[in-house]
């Protein structure tokens, strides 16, 4: 494991205006471009002092008085969100997207116990010091599976859930898909390239299709894991992929008690582990029509809106349609 940790100097980034600015080899994406100031939260955790970095954007449209939270998945970050903050922030709300601790420009501890119930924690202390109340959560991926947890954690303080094509909807260690080591997985993550990073994508996120716009996301990525300092990155990834894998929460999802939206590109095929998997088991993980299906059926009076041509990410492949949708399903 490195032995060094990085976390991001008490500022506030006044963060250059062009989205495209490339990004080189700098584990804390200090020079690749959010658009827009980006904050710091500082705070104390497991005996470590950490920042999140976090977006806090204001209405640009007739404000509405409301709050909405985007929850970044594992190989994503807030930037990630920039349609959907202009999208939401056009419509009249303020929007918080922070980077949760291990990812993008947040710190990124050598030594932390990862769990869903901490990073809601995390997240929830940010919004308690921002005064923000009962917000509409959205998750993706990753963030879905937050945000799921951060629902059932503090169900007075959500005023309404949206989970975009979440982990979890299946339990893939009780299906039979082996567990393996932090080690092992630090090894693999080791091994991550750009060609690496954008196959992946092109072949879960997008449903085998590839635009020149989504390279700009598999630049941002690659160059966290470039240069001396990438093996923090990679130690982190480890991390989080651990509790991903074995802190599911698709058994309490009928305990969830806010009004739910499901938005699923059925093309995904999202089930980490899958590679551990014999080949039997492997062809029925991720089977996203049935097992968002099964989701809506379980959580009370949830809605689920479908994307049958779309992959793991529907919010960047179609993004007009989908923050068409978003906004009506808010309403």
């Amino acid at each position: 494991m490195p032995a060094r940790r990085f976390a991001a100097p008490v500022i506030t980034l006044a963060m250059a205006s062009s989205l495209a600015a490339p990004a080189f080899a700098d584990p804390m994406l200090a020079d690749f471009s959010y658009g827009r100031p980006v904050q710091r939260f500082g705070f104390t955790s497991q005996n470590e002092t950490l920042e999140m970095a976090y977006l806090d954007v204001m209405p640009t449209g007739k404000a509405n008085g409301r709050t909405a939270v985007l929850l970044h998945g594992k190989n994503f970050c807030a930037v990630t969100w920039d349609a959907t903050v202009k999208a939401l922030t056009g419509a009249g709300y303020r929007v918080i997207a922070p980077d949760q601790v291990g990812f993008c420009k947040s710190s990124k501890p050598d030594r932390y116990q990862y769990g869903l119930h901490t990073l809601a924690a995390n997240t929830h202390e940010l919004l308690s010091r921002l005064k923000v109340e009962k917000p509409v959560i959205v998750g993706h991926s990753m963030g879905g599976m937050l945000a799921m947890r951060y629902a059932l954690q503090y169900p007075g303080d959500v005023s309404k859930l949206v989970l975009v094509n979440p982990l979890g909807l299946e339990d893939w260690r009780a299906k039979g898909v082996p567990n393996t080591t932090v080690d092992k997985l630090y090894s693999g993550e080791l091994k991550t390239t750009r060609e690496s990073i954008k196959a992946y994508q092109q072949s879960t996120y997008y449903a085998g299709q590839w635009r020149s716009d989504y390279d700009r996301w598999v630049d941002m990525l690659a160059s966290m894991y470039a240069g001396q300092d990438g093996a923090i990155v990679a130690w982190n990834q480890a991390l989080t992929s651990d509790m991903v894998f074995n802190q599911p929460v698709i058994h309490e999802i009928g305990r969830i008690a806010v009004p739910t939206v499901l938005m699923i590109g059925e093309k995904d095929n999202t089930a980490i582990g899958k590679n551990r998997a014999d080949p039997v088991l492997r062809a029925i993980l991720g089977n996203y029509p049935k097992l968002a299906r099964e989701a809506a059926a379980r959580i009370p009076g949830s809605k689920l809106i479908t994307y049958p041509e779309y992959g793991h990410s529907p919010q960047v492949q179609a993004p007009q349609r989908f923050h068409a949708d978003l906004l009506k399903a808010l309403e």
